[in-house]
């Protein structure tokens, strides 16, 4: 019986103990951004969206017009093919071969302009909607930030509750003692081979 209730009290102990940091844990602050409405409904983002699709629309109104002479040049060698002879055939769809693969290379430049150009703009924002969010959490008084949609994680957090700093000295502790370790053996394999 003596037994019971000391372990019945050890464990009341051991309750009242986990209970006590439970109320400060519970006390925290939060609130979530849907980040995909964000993105979507961003009167910035928007304007970029609107911007590229301008540029990607001259850009294949430029092509659009070398396609189209393109065909009609296949259309005229066609029929210009009986009688100039094969020779002459053969010459011309490899020139217009070249051509079209020329465009196709232009196409690509193209595509990759518009993504270099208009992706770096749009990680700006993002970074910018990052930074928006991170100083409303701060002013509002906000422990955590927490984002749904696309790209679920944590927006903001107080830096108290920042340990990136410990685990990187972590990480980067075991890195130095495995290639300590590992540079002895190589010195030895090394002085083998000579």
């Amino acid at each position: 019986m003596k037994k019971s209730l000391v372990v019945l009290g050890l464990a009341f102990a051991l309750f009242s103990c986990n209970n006590s940091s439970a109320p400060a844990a519970s006390g925290f602050k939060t609130a979530y951004v849907d980040t995909q409405k964000l993105m979507e409904k961003s009167d910035e983002i928007k304007d970029l969206d609107d911007k590229r699709k301008v540029k990607t629309e001259e850009m294949g109104r430029e092509l659009d017009s070398e396609v189209q002479q393109l065909k009609l040049d296949y259309a005229s060698a066609q029929s210009e093919a009986n009688s100039k002879g094969p020779q002459w055939a053969q010459l011309k769809a490899q020139e217009l071969q070249k051509r079209e693969q020329q465009l196709g290379a232009k196409q690509e430049a193209m595509g990759r302009q518009l993504q270099e150009e208009f992706g770096v703009k749009r990680d700006t924002l993002v970074s910018q909607i990052k930074k928006t969010i991170k100083e409303y959490g701060k002013k509002k008084g906000y422990d955590y930030i927490y984002g749904t949609g696309d790209a679920a994680s944590i927006l903001y957090a107080k830096d108290s509750y920042d340990v990136t700093k410990d685990i990187l000295k972590e990480l980067n502790d075991k890195f130095k003692g495995s290639a300590t370790k590992e540079e002895p053996a190589k010195d030895t394999a090394s002085e083998e081979k000579k």
